[in-house]
C-alpha cells in the first residue's frame, strides 16, 4: 500500500512539469515620455507594467500605466481575455481609469451611472504582414452618438510590420466609423495615425533594452506627438 501515495506524486510532478512546459509567462513594463492611445492625449511621462499568462491559445493579461511626472495623469488599469487560433484572435477587455474622477474612483464600482469602467470586445487578424482588428464597448463607460443614446463606440486599426536599418518599424492606421463623444467623433473620421521604430539598445553582451520612438498624430483633432520609451522585461 505504501507504495500509492509515491505512485500520487509521480503523477502530481508529471502533471506540474507539463503545465509548466505549456504555460507561458510574460511581465515586463514600458517607460513612456507620453502616453498617446488611438490619438488620445492620456498622461505625460509614465510607467506602464504588464503581466501576462497564457495557455493553448489563451491568454489573461494585466496592463497599467501611472502618470510620474505630473499628479493629475490619470492612473489605469486594463484586464484582457483572449483566444487566438489561427491568426484570428476574439476577446474582451475591461478598462478601469481614473481620469476626470479626481483619483476618487472606487474600482469596484460597477454601477451603469457612476461606473468608470469600460467593457469591450474585439476582433482581430493577422494577416502577416499586417494586422487588422475591430474593437467595440458594449457596457459601462461609453460616449453617446448624435441622438444622446449609447454610441457602442467603436475602432478600427490596421498595423503593417517592416524592418528598415536594422530597426523594427510599425506603421498603424486607426479610423473611428460613426459618431460617439468617446472619441470625440461627429462621424466616420481617422482619428490615428502613428509611425514607430525600435532598436535593441545594447546594456551588456546578454541583455538589451528595446528602445524606441514614435510619431503619432490625429487628423480629426488636428495634433502630433513624438515620443520616446523603453521597454524593460526579463525576456
Amino acid at each position: 500500500m505504501r507504495k500509492y501515495p509515491v505512485l500520487f506524486v509521480l503523477l502530481f510532478q508529471s502533471i506540474a512539469m507539463t503545465a509548466q512546459d505549456s504555460v507561458q509567462v510574460s511581465l515586463g513594463a514600458d517607460l513612456v515620455s507620453h502616453y498617446i492611445w488611438r490619438g488620445q492625449d492620456l498622461g505625460h511621462v509614465s510607467v506602464q507594467p504588464t503581466l501576462g499568462v497564457g495557455y493553448k491559445g489563451l491568454s489573461l493579461s494585466l496592463w497599467g500605466s501611472a502618470g510620474i511626472s505630473k499628479h493629475e495623469d490619470p492612473y489605469e488599469i486594463d484586464v484582457t481575455l483572449d483566444y487566438t487560433w489561427r491568426g484570428v484572435t476574439i476577446g474582451l477587455t475591461d478598462y478601469w481609469s481614473d481620469e476626470g474622477y479626481d483619483h476618487d474612483t472606487k474600482y469596484f464600482d460597477y454601477a451603469a451611472h457612476t461606473t468608470s469602467h469600460t467593457l469591450e470586445a474585439h476582433l482581430c487578424y493577422d494577416f502577416g504582414w499586417a494586422s487588422l482588428g475591430w474593437y467595440t464597448n458594449f457596457a459601462g463607460y461609453d460616449g453617446v452618438n448624435k441622438k444622446d443614446k449609447r454610441a457602442y463606440s467603436s475602432y478600427l486599426e490596421a498595423s503593417v510590420p517592416f524592418l528598415l536599418g536594422g530597426c523594427e518599424w510599425s506603421a498603424t492606421i486607426g479610423a473611428v466609423p460613426y459618431a460617439t463623444t468617446y472619441y470625440d467623433t461627429n462621424g466616420f473620421a481617422i482619428t490615428s495615425l502613428s509611425l514607430r521604430a525600435t532598436y535593441p539598445l545594447a546594456v551588456s553582451k546578454t541583455f538589451s533594452l528595446p528602445l524606441f520612438t514614435e510619431v503619432h498624430a490625429n487628423p480629426r483633432q488636428e495634433k502630433m506627438w513624438f515620443l520616446l520609451g523603453m521597454t524593460i522585461s526579463p525576456w
